[in-house]
Order: C-alpha cells, then structure tokens, then sequence
C-alpha cells in the first residue's frame, strides 16, 4: 500500500496547492478591482514591466519574424507557395509568438523580479510590518502588480507584433528579393481584426499570470535567502508553464471550429 498512499499524498498535496492559489487569486482581484488605488505604485509597475522590458521583447520578436520568414521561404518553396511568406508571418506574429514570446521573456524577467523583491519583504518581515501598521499588503504589494501587468503586457505584445512583422519585412524585401509593396499588400490581405485582438486578449492574460505567480510565490516564501531563491524559480517555472497552458485555452476558444 505504500506506493498508493504515496500517490494519494502527492495528489492531496497537488490539491491543497490549487486551493491556496486560488484563495490567493480571490484575494488578489478583489483587492485590485476596489478602491483606494495606490496611482503611482501603478504607474511605477507599468514602467519596470513594460518599458524596461521592450528592449528584450524587441529584440525577441524582431529575430523572430526575421527566422519566420526564412524558414517559410524554405519550407513553401517546395510547393511554389513563395507568396505565401508574407501572410504567415504576420498571422504568426499576431496569434502565437508575439504573445507568447513576450509572456515568457516578461516571466523569466518581470516574474523573478516580482517574487525576489516580495520575498525578501516576508523573510525580513517587511510585510508584517505593513500589517502593523494598517496597511493592507494584498492592497499595496499585489494589486499594483496585478493592474501593471493586465494593462501593459497588450501594448507590450502589439509593439512586439509590429517589430516581428517589420523583421520578416526586412528578410523578405532585402534578403529572399520579395517586392515592398507586394509584401506588405500580402501582409495585410488576409489579417483580421480578430487575429490581432486575441493576441491583445492572450497577453492581458499572460500579463496577469505572470505578475500574479511572481507575487504568490514571493508572498509565501520561507527560510531566509534559500526559500526567496526557491520563490523566484518557482514564479518563473509556473508563470511559463500556465502561459503554455492559457494559450492552448484561449486559442480553443477563439479559433475552434
């Protein structure tokens, strides 16, 4: 029986996880959709996550248009489909990659900062000390994250998409010998509005998940400089995998036939 209890033990404690993050979540987005709203906590959020993190969502999404577009030249030339290039790479950009290559980048940046800046406010007591003195931390800590994030990552993601889709241009005009204005009338021909708002929808999404794992991890970190460690690997490995996760979601829902 001890390979079942085992099994049952790990299953129980998968359980209890969901159920503190879910209270944690509940917590969270009552805090943030009710007034005081701390503005410049807000502001200075939406700052580190979105500004200081398009220099590396640019230069992600640039190289991968660029790849995007080599790669479909290889691969459709084999069918005499060269024209074809142009469409799907801003069809990429927009649905998939831009979304998901700027979650994860702000995950593995944005995600870590969060958790290592809030741990190290509970393992020295900073966070108990904000109780004491009447300040709610869900309110002052999360909420701010949780608003930065939900507001910024789309605009992040749509100059994201506007870089990635200006990469494949490039590699398609002065490396493969595509015409310019060919191109960008076979760019814009078959993209939807639809296309472009549920990479918007996805990233909003993604924002959220992202800041909200970097705050759950970090507020619930233990043990000194060890578990803010833990904390901050854990946010990023989880922000990652339920941006993999929410993506197939969102996809399902939107696109589904």
């Amino acid at each position: 029986m001890n390979p079942l209890a085992a099994i049952g033990q790990t299953f129980l404690g998968f359980l209890a996880a969901i159920g503190r993050v879910a209270l944690f979540t509940g917590n969270a987005v009552a805090q943030a959709a009710t007034p005081p709203w701390y503005g410049r906590l807000i502001l200075r959020q939406m700052v580190d996550i979105g500004y200081y993190s398009l220099p590396v969502v640019g230069l992600t999404t640039l190289f991968s248009g660029m790849v995007l577009a080599l790669q479909s030249y290889t691969g459709f030339a084999r069918f005499s489909a060269e024209g074809a290039v142009a469409t799907v790479v801003v069809l990429s950009m927009t649905r998939e990659l831009g979304p998901v290559l700027a979650g994860l980048m702000v995950a593995g940046r944005i995600g870590a900062a969060i958790a290592a800046e809030i741990g190290t406010m509970r393992v020295t007591e900073q966070i108990d000390a904000l109780t004491t003195l009447s300040t709610n931390p869900f309110k002052y800590l999360v909420a701010p994250r949780l608003i930065a994030g939900l507001l910024t990552l789309p605009v992040l993601v749509l100059i994201g998409d506007i870089i990635g889709v200006f990469g494949g241009y490039l590699v398609g005009v002065y490396k493969l010998d595509f015409n310019a204005a060919t191109y960008l009338a076979r760019t814009l021909e078959f993209l939807e509005p639809m296309d472009v708002i549920s990479g918007l929808v996805k990233a909003a999404c993604f924002g959220f998940l992202v800041t909200l794992m970097g705050c759950y991890h970090g507020y619930n970190s233990r043990g000194g400089a060890q578990g803010v460690g833990a904390a901050t690997t854990h946010a990023v490995v989880s922000a990652s995998i339920l941006i993999l996760i929410a993506n197939y979601v969102i996809t399902e829902l939107f696109f589904a036939r």
